[in-house]
């Protein structure tokens, strides 16, 4: 009884990192729905509202790539039948399809955002189309991926940022992802005022 009570006791590394790993992908994707949901709010004015549209636009760079990223290493250790990637299983399905759509069509959308601001004047028009030709179709598959992952972005998102934590709550690197994301919002801000500096092109095509 006390071997297995020991056994049990030790720490299963490679199970953290999967948690670890659902946390921070969760983690941010609350960063993105507050940035996009703000973003959607400046749709509503967007002469008015040009200089937040742009700023959070370059903003949402650096968390999207965040989370493709640890999106990313989760499917390629499952593919790679790491063991602990294996036992947690895929998303479903229909998220998994949807999944290649969501990430094309986000950086579509926020590559040809940046491309409003940095290319040629001949090449705004066709910029401009496809940045809104890639919000149609990323909006419709974002709003099944939001769906579908709402319960646990909720369940997780906040488990690493609890002032006390229950002992089921603590895994290992909580640290470094605080300061990780603690880090991609202030990379993000600095995107976000970098992208105000292109905001002539834009004040141009609003017009």
């Amino acid at each position: 009884m006390t071997n297995q009570t020991s056994v049990r006791a030790r720490p299963d590394t490679s199970a953290d990192g999967v948690e670890g790993n659902a946390r921070l992908t969760a983690t941010a994707a609350a960063l993105l729905l507050v940035l996009l949901a703000a973003e959607g709010a400046t749709l509503l004015s967007i002469h008015g509202l040009l200089k937040a549209h742009v700023f959070i636009g370059f903003a949402l760079i650096p968390p999207t790539a965040l989370k493709i990223g640890t999106t990313g290493y989760r499917f390629a250790r499952y593919y790679t039948r790491s063991g602990t990637y294996r036992r947690k299983g895929p998303p479903p399905l229909i998220l998994r399809v949807l999944g290649p759509v969501v990430v094309l069509t986000t950086v579509s959308l926020l590559a040809s955002g940046v491309a409003l601001g940095t290319t040629s004047r001949s090449t705004r028009d066709a910029m401009l189309f496809l940045h809104k030709a890639s919000f149609v179709i990323w909006f419709a598959a974002m709003t099944v991926h939001v769906l579908g992952h709402l319960f646990e972005v909720v369940k997780l998102g906040s488990r690493d940022w609890r002032p006390t934590p229950s002992a089921s709550d603590v895994v290992a690197g909580a640290g470094v992802r605080r300061w990780g994301m603690a880090a991609v919002i202030v990379i993000a801000c600095f995107v976000g005022v970098y992208g105000l500096s292109s905001l002539g092109p834009w004040t141009a095509l609003s017009h």
